[in-house]
């Protein structure tokens, strides 16, 4: 089973959280990452699992994240370079 990212970048924190909810509630995916610049007015989360599940989550977390702010960014990566993932899981 190849694995696969998914990143959801949205304006406000409470965004990304009514996002994130959506995107593990929706499909087998795990949080790996969070990224809060702007003091929390600008935040990316990233989640990992199956090409399916992390399209699943994604499609999820942005219709979730819509009806509370602004989605700046939506991407799915399939089979990322191990070092994009060391880049994610650092810290």
């Amino acid at each position: 089973m190849d694995q696969a990212i998914a990143l959801l970048e949205v304006q406000a924190l409470v965004t990304a959280i009514a996002g994130l909810d959506a995107m593990v509630k929706a499909a087998n995916v795990k949080l790996i990452h969070v990224e809060k610049r702007l003091g929390g007015r600008l935040v990316t989360v990233v989640v990992q699992g199956s090409v399916s599940d992390v399209t699943a989550a994604l499609e999820a977390g942005v219709k979730a994240a819509k009806l509370v702010g602004n989605v700046k960014l939506a991407e799915v990566i399939a089979r990322p370079h191990p070092d994009v993932m060391s880049f994610l899981t650092t810290g």
